[in-house]
């Protein structure tokens, strides 16, 4: 197995903050938006997100929520193992706001389809958003695209793409594995 790295932490820490000052220009106060992080990689994203918005940037009253979809993937009954769901924390009302989910690679699209589908167990949002932090363009299975990302990566569909968490691995780190 080969492994390239696609981005350092050094990296990640300047795309967050581009991300960050992106959704500003967008949402300004964030007085009618929220962010909902795809549980469980974009748990991770989300969070840091919401510290630098609020930390780096002065963004008094960000709303964040966890989404488990779990139950609403299409091969939720199809895998050998049994699938672990996470815990739903969206805490606030989402009716009429504008929603940003939150994940950390956009590979076939089928969260991105499972989560709009849990989403509206909440509420009606008035728009919808989707930001991520890698973005693979050439291995959609659904018409999905990203309002926000961080890089865009053509990997082939033998490539996997991995993300390290500094909370989960000790440092970020985003490698390109191929198993050949």
């Amino acid at each position: 197995m080969s492994r390239k790295t696609l981005l350092t932490s050094k990296e990640i820490e300047i795309i967050l903050h581009r991300l960050a000052c992106q959704l500003i220009e967008n949402h300004n106060d964030f007085s009618n938006t929220v962010l909902i992080g795809i549980q469980p990689r974009g748990t991770y994203l989300a969070q840091r997100l919401a510290k630098l918005l609020k930390n780096d940037y002065g963004i008094k009253n960000l709303q964040l929520g966890l989404l488990d979809i779990t139950f609403y993937r299409d091969d939720f009954r199809r895998r050998d193992e049994p699938l672990e769901a996470t815990t739903t924390e969206i805490n606030f009302l989402i009716e009429g706001k504008n929603v940003v989910f939150i994940d950390d690679v956009l590979y076939s699209g089928r969260s991105v389809r499972s989560a709009l589908t849990a989403i509206q167990s909440y509420g009606r949002p008035e728009n919808i958003e989707l930001l991520v932090l890698i973005d693979r363009r050439f291995s959609r299975h659904l018409p999905i695209q990203p309002n926000y990302r961080g890089r865009q990566v053509d990997a082939i569909n033998e490539e996997k793409v991995v993300v390290h968490w500094k909370e989960t691995h000790k440092k970020d780190t985003i490698y390109l594995e191929n198993k050949q």
